[in-house]
């Protein structure tokens, strides 16, 4: 019989590396590959903002599990994972319900001989008064949809009123990527609005502020890019709150722990990430204090050689016995191209690989206007790049990912594709 290998959570890690274990154990019938997600179809997360301002139309740009799966020789599985029994090595799926409520998917086991889990991470509010009510985090495509539905549905609302105020005002809380990258594109959105006749709002009258608790925007890069980020931000009309903590959301406003009330009518909580919830309790397997699973550097889970775990739901060792590596894509990426060869060496018993995290920079997109990042490597060290071309850089990201779930052939045939619908299509999605 043939080892069973169940990923769960098809985010950018795991769909990767189901792929890459489909196209080598799977296709050479070495290996059952099974993959688990709670969704039918993929969206790469760092897209997300730009599906919450409209600047891309998720249903183009995703992909769909099972005809994934059919290409790539693994086996799809719908369902989320609520509980798992290390002794008898099975995992349990929750109960699938249909968009009525009702039962689609009873609950299940699934057998694994070896398990990886790449669930990912979720928001985290820190337990902020009123944060999980009255704001949108942006983990999901359903959120970032819903965000863009509530924001279009002010410029409608101004546009068939023209007695309304016509301004909207949006608050931003966390200026780390996901922030700085979504307030610069909601401004390019407000300016493709009000190009399509929806000009009750003008852009100047979109009033975004950004709020961030510690002393700069983008506090997990080098002051050098922040700094010019900060500067672009403001040029755009962006209200850039630093050294400012929220403690209170009301359905009205925010409320800062410096008793500033800042009122805003769209609110997105974009600060701080915690691993899911179940992952804390999952059958004795170590955790910490955000839910994440303590892993080897071989990425195996502390207590059991059998269950693995990686991207942002995994707590991996950097190399100094002290900090974790970081929950960026690109560690992502890089330990599902290990996890790839290391799977086959543990089913033939052999030693594995220890993870070593490469950081080759980062790259920050502020829309249309701008973009700025630095890049790492051996040779040319630590390079500042801005404008155009880090702009080039930062969509070359993107279809990176797309090459190693397509290849490189069906890769520039989506390229080719996406470059004749801008021509036929609106700029922003407009529904």
């Amino acid at each position: 019989m043939n080892h069973r290998i169940v990923i769960v959570g098809g985010g950018a890690g795991g769909l990767e590396l189901a792929t890459r274990l489909g196209r080598t154990l799977g296709k050479r019938k070495q290996a059952s590959i099974v993959l688990v997600d709670a969704n039918l179809t993929h969206i790469w997360k760092p897209l997300l903002h730009e599906v919450a301002a409209g600047s891309l139309n998720s249903s183009e740009d995703e992909l769909n599990y099972v005809a994934q799966a059919k290409w790539n020789h693994f086996e799809f599985q719908l369902g989320r994972m609520s509980g798992l029994d290390r002794a008898r090595k099975t995992i349990r799926l929750a109960a699938t319900l249909d968009e009525h409520g009702g039962e689609l998917l009873s609950e299940r086991e699934l057998a694994y001989d070896s398990l990886v889990i790449a669930v990912g991470s979720t928001t985290n509010d820190f337990g902020t008064a009123g944060a999980a009510e009255h704001c949108i985090f942006l983990d999901t495509r359903e959120q970032a949809e819903r965000f863009h539905r509530q924001m279009l549905s002010h410029y409608l609302r101004a546009h068939a009123h023209r007695n309304d105020e016509g301004r909207i005002s949006v608050a931003i809380v966390g200026a780390g990527a996901t922030g700085v990258e979504l307030a610069a594109e909601l401004h390019h959105a407000a300016r493709e609005l009000a190009a399509y006749g929806l000009d009750r709002i003008q852009p100047q009258n979109m009033r975004i502020t950004l709020i961030e608790a510690g002393p700069r925007v983008l506090p997990a890069l080098p002051e050098r890019i922040s700094g010019p980020v900060h500067k672009t931000l403001k040029k755009l009309g962006v209200t850039v709150l630093t050294g400012t903590a929220v403690s209170q959301v009301t359905a009205q406003a925010l409320h800062t722990a410096q008793g500033m009330e800042i009122p805003a009518s769209l609110k997105v909580w974009a600060a701080g990430i915690r691993a899911p919830a179940f992952l804390k309790e999952l059958d004795g397997l170590e955790s910490n204090r955000i839910n994440q699973l303590l892993v080897r550097p071989t990425l195996q889970t502390t207590l059991d050689d059998s269950i693995f775990a990686f991207g942002d739901c995994a707590a991996c060792p950097l190399g100094d016995g002290e900090r974790t590596v970081s929950p960026r894509a690109q560690a992502a990426h890089q330990q599902a191209s290990l996890l790839a060869r290391s799977l086959k060496l543990h089913m033939e018993g052999q030693a594995l690989p220890e993870f070593r995290y490469r950081d080759y920079g980062s790259l920050i997109s502020l829309s249309r206007f701008s973009a700025v990042g630095n890049l790492m490597g051996n040779l040319m060290g630590s390079v500042k790049l801005e404008g155009w071309l880090a702009r080039m850089f930062y969509v070359s990201l993107y279809r990176m990912h797309q090459m190693a779930l397509y290849g490189v052939l069906r890769t520039a045939l989506l390229m080719l594709g996406d470059r004749i619908g801008r021509s036929t299509e609106p700029r922003l999605k407009l529904h």
